[in-house]
């Protein structure tokens, strides 16, 4: 019972990340550069600060929990401004591909490498035992990936030019693959990020912190990372394309921070089910390991929901569905296949 309540807490968080655009949708008149930047202080910051006073022992504060943890809250941190970029070029994939597509590609990319890496890095043989079905999982992964690409590049052949603009503004095939592809590799090191902090999250419980909240301040520690990648970047192109004056349109202000900050909770809400829903999961290691991917999966499997809701396949034709629902499958069945042949989901069913 307790797994299946982490699964379900996982997929209700992946569900309001996968919903995080919508509100985007909402915001006026303001360039990409200037709502990135107020949704990112709300995404990688506000919330992920709320989320971590939930795990402040009695008599600490949160800075002194984040101090105390020493090069290895640094090295969270480090890959958090890794992750930054990876965080970018989503939000830019999104931009050239729509949110069906370029979720698909970047977080299938971002579920291979964030399960791939730290096997690696952890020094697991992957041409034996549970390395090698790891392996095979990532394979298959990348299959997929492909096959999904393959559903743009038919997309884009059988849509006229004002119908892909009509569907997404900033269609561009080969750029958006491209920085899909560079945004799910570097957004893997947010995995990275919660290895390198584990030793917090473990003074924490030792602490009598909670399980259910105690990694919730390692989420912060990668997320002020990513801000700073974010936030330089932001105001770079403000100030280089003249859009500081985005913040100064007193009419839209309240509309347009109002969505940014739905839309920064709803990306957080992901990382919040996946530190609550991993402390259901500790009795089967097998799913605790894959974790990260199952929260990709599900990510792409809601994205490409509010793809089609939003559209965004309108005239692609019969077959790049088809083709696209064969490359959904075929990442779907990359998670699935380490968890089916270690048993697990056969334990849970009995």
């Amino acid at each position: 019972m307790n797994i299946l309540i982490g699964l379900l807490i996982i997929a209700v968080g992946s569900m309001g990340q996968s919903s995080s655009y919508v509100p985007i949708k909402k915001v006026k008149n303001w360039s990409w550069e200037s709502f990135w930047l107020v949704q990112g202080i709300f995404a990688w910051l506000v919330f992920p600060f709320i989320g971590a006073l939930l795990a402040i022992p009695e008599g600490s504060s949160i800075a002194s929990v984040l101090t105390n943890g020493g090069s290895e809250a640094w090295k969270s941190i480090g890959y958090g401004t890794l992750w930054g970029i990876g965080g970018l070029t989503f939000g830019l994939s999104m931009r050239y591909l729509g949110v069906a597509l370029g979720q698909s590609l970047a977080l299938g990319t971002c579920s291979a490498f964030g399960t791939l890496i730290p096997a690696i890095l952890k020094g697991k043989d992957l041409f034996e035992g549970d390395g090698l079905i790891l392996l095979i999982g990532v394979a298959i992964a990348i299959a997929g990936i492909a096959v999904i690409g393959y559903a743009g590049a038919l997309k884009s052949a059988n849509m006229s030019e004002e119908e892909k603009r009509k569907a997404v503004a900033d269609f561009a095939l080969k750029k958006g693959l491209i920085i899909a592809l560079l945004a799910g590799v570097m957004s893997a090191c947010f995995a990275l990020g919660l290895d390198a902090g584990a030793a917090v999250k473990d003074s924490l419980i030792a602490q009598g912190v909670n399980p259910l909240f105690a990694g919730l301040p390692v989420v912060l520690l990668v997320t002020i990372g990513g801000f700073i990648t974010n936030a330089s970047y932001c105001l770079f192109q403000n100030a280089k394309n003249k859009t500081f004056d985005d913040y100064g349109k007193t009419s839209l202000l309240v509309n347009n921070v109002l969505f940014c900050a739905l839309a920064g909770l709803l990306w957080y809400s992901q990382f919040f089910g996946l530190e609550l829903g991993k402390s259901f999961l500790t009795e089967s290691p097998v799913l605790l390991a894959f974790s990260w991917s199952i929260l990709m999966s599900l990510n792409v499997l809601f994205s490409n929901i509010w793809g089609i809701i939003l559209k965004e396949w309108k005239g692609a034709g019969s077959k790049t569905m088809i083709v696209l629902i064969l490359g959904l499958l075929i990442l779907i069945l990359s998670i699935v296949f380490p968890q089916l042949t270690t048993m697990e989901w056969w334990n849970v069913a009995k």
